[in-house]
């Protein structure tokens, strides 16, 4: 197994629990940005892997922007998720990908890999399994995202105990995301940042949607440290003092990356970044 900052079995655990309903923002925001793409593309595909599939998200989206199903669309599922999903699935995970190489002409992930230890390896997986014009897309969250409650969970554990422990994952950033896509071998690579600005009348209810969506960190015991209950009710107490809009809400940000390349050759250039308000 990969080393890194991730606990993969924990990771899957987590997938598997049952959680009450709740609103899947994160998947549904993530995957509509995704779908808007490539309905601006006026291309049809017929062979599709769908990777970190955990949920029908791509397909309420696709509904949503009025596209028709994919002819051939399979879903690689990285746990057994207790809420079914439509169509042939796969148990793989990302970063051991058990497909043939140039089996598909996209490869889209509407979330999901900002949790692979291996990123790059990943990508490079995916451009081997992808046909020689075949669409890589995918989104995550990188950036700052949650920069709001990093900030106040350092701040109230070092006033609490003297140190600090990571406690929100870390993010993938634009320039390197976008480096990552051409040192993969992508064709055309592209790397783009969207920021979606989140209001919560209180910061507690954010913590509750992460544990919902099964988006808290999920980090390997090495570098895992027990969270006090007295650091979290600190933390909280900073945000709602230090973080609150003029409506009284509180802001939590949301930065996605997103990555499209093609299959090919790689060209002789440098992937490009743009960043989007």
């Amino acid at each position: 197994m990969t080393a890194g900052p991730f606990d993969a079995r924990l990771l899957r655990r987590r997938l598997e629990r049952r959680v009450p309903p709740f609103d899947p923002l994160l998947r549904d925001e993530i995957a509509w940005r995704l779908v808007d793409r490539l309905a601006s593309m006026r291309r049809r595909f017929e062979r599709v892997l769908e990777l970190a599939a955990v949920d029908d998200a791509l397909e309420r989206a696709m509904a949503r922007a009025g596209l028709p199903p994919f002819p051939f669309h399979v879903k690689a599922a990285p746990a057994p998720a207790p809420r079914a999903v439509a169509g042939p699935s796969v148990l793989a995970d990302p970063e051991f990908l058990p497909f043939a190489d140039a089996g598909f002409d996209l490869v889209i992930a509407a979330g999901g890999l900002h949790w692979c230890n291996d990123l790059p390896g990943v990508l490079v997986q995916i451009r081997a399994v992808l046909g020689r014009d075949g669409l890589f897309l995918a989104g995550f969250p990188g950036g700052a995202t949650l920069v709001e409650l990093r900030t106040c969970l350092v701040e109230a554990e070092l006033e609490l105990t003297g140190g600090a422990s990571p406690r929100v994952a870390p993010m993938v950033d634009l320039a390197d995301a976008a480096a990552l896509l051409q040192r993969a071998g992508f064709s055309s690579p592209v790397a783009d940042l969207e920021r979606v600005a989140l209001a919560y009348r209180d910061p507690a209810r954010l913590l509750a949607d992460l544990r919902a969506m099964r988006e808290s960190a999920a980090f390997a015991s090495e570098l895992r440290r027990p969270l006090r209950g007295s650091v979290v009710r600190r933390a909280l107490e900073l945000y709602r003092e230090r973080f609150r809009g003029p409506e009284g809400t509180h802001p939590a940000t949301l930065d996605l990356v997103f990555l499209a390349g093609f299959g090919g050759r790689p060209e002789p250039r440098e992937g490009r970044s743009v960043r989007r308000a």
